[in-house]
C-alpha cells in the first residue's frame, strides 16, 4: 500500500510552499497538479516521477473530481507515494476533503499538508492587513461562487457584521456580490480590492467601492484568478504596499 498526500502549493509565488510540501514533491512517485500550481514547484520532483495534469477552468474541467478520486485510490493501492498538488491550501475552497473522504472510504493512507491561501496571501503582497487593530477585528473567507434562494440570502446577511471579507472566484459575480453586499448593510462607500494572480510576478490590484468597483473592473478587464478583498482594511494599501511599487527606503536601514 502507497500513501497520498494533500499538499497546499500556496498561491502562486513558489517560494510561499511550506517546507513538508516540497519534501512531499520531492519524495513523490506520482504528482496530480491542478491549473494554478506554479510550474517551477514541478521541477523539484525526481527525474522518474509520473506528472499528471488535473486543472480546471471556469465551467471546464479537464478532469472530473471523481476521476481525480479514483487515480488517488489505484495509484495509492499500487504502492505509489502520491502528492496531490493544489493551489493555495487543500481544504480551502479546494475539495481536498472530498479526496480525503474517498481515501478513508477506501482505507488508503494520508496526509493532509495545509498551504498558505491567497485569501490571506494576495491581500498581504498588494499591502492590505485583512485584520488590524484599528479597522479589521473580524475575517471571513467567502466563496463567489453563489446561488440565490433563501438559504443563500441568510448567507449574504450573516456577513453584514464581518469587516473583512475574502472572496475567492468571484469576478465573474462581482455586480451580485456587491450588490448583496450593499443590500443587506454594507455601505456602498466601503473600500474593495481586487488583486489579480496574487503574489506572482503579474500581479495588479485594483481599488474602487462597493459602489464603483464594478464599473472599474469593467474598466480595467480584470480577470480571473483574483481575489476580492471587502472592508476598511484595503485604506492601508497607500501606506503598506510593498510587491507591485516598492516604497523607497534603504535596505541598509535593516
Amino acid at each position: 500500500m502507497g500513501k497520498v498526500y494533500l499538499v497546499g502549493a500556496g498561491p502562486g509565488d513558489p517560494d510561499l510552499i511550506t517546507v513538508k510540501g516540497l519534501k512531499c514533491i520531492q519524495e513523490a512517485d506520482v504528482i496530480l497538479y491542478d491549473r494554478l500550481v506554479n510550474k517551477e514547484l514541478l521541477t523539484h520532483a525526481k527525474p522518474e516521477a509520473d506528472l499528471m495534469y488535473c486543472g480546471k477552468l471556469p465551467d471546464y474541467h479537464t478532469m472530473q473530481q471523481e476521476t481525480i478520486n479514483a487515480f488517488l485510490v489505484k495509484l495509492a493501492k499500487k504502492g505509489k507515494v502520491v502528492t496531490r498538488l493544489k493551489g493555495g491550501d487543500p481544504f480551502v475552497f479546494g475539495r481536498g476533503a472530498e479526496e480525503a473522504e474517498a481515501l478513508v472510504k477506501n482505507a488508503i493512507p494520508f496526509e493532509v499538508i495545509p498551504g498558505i491561501t491567497a485569501g490571506i496571501a494576495a491581500p498581504a503582497y498588494a499591502g492590505i492587513p485583512v485584520t488590524h487593530r484599528e479597522a479589521g477585528a473580524s475575517f471571513a473567507i467567502v466563496t463567489g461562487h453563489r446561488r440565490a434562494g433563501a438559504e443563500e440570502q441568510t448567507k449574504w446577511e450573516s456577513l453584514k457584521g464581518i469587516d473583512t471579507l475574502a472572496i475567492y472566484m468571484g469576478v465573474s459575480n462581482l455586480p451580485y456580490i456587491c450588490g448583496q453586499l450593499i443590500h443587506y448593510g454594507k455601505s456602498e462607500q466601503t473600500p474593495v480590492a481586487l488583486v489579480e494572480w496574487g503574489t506572482t510576478e503579474k500581479q495588479r490590484t485594483v481599488t474602487g467601492t462597493l459602489g464603483t468597483i464594478v464599473t472599474i473592473a469593467q474598466k480595467e478587464q480584470v480577470q480571473n484568478p483574483s481575489m476580492i478583498i471587502v472592508g476598511e482594511v484595503v485604506r492601508f494599501r497607500e501606506k503598506i504596499k510593498w510587491f507591485e511599487q516598492p516604497l523607497p527606503y534603504a535596505r541598509e536601514a535593516f
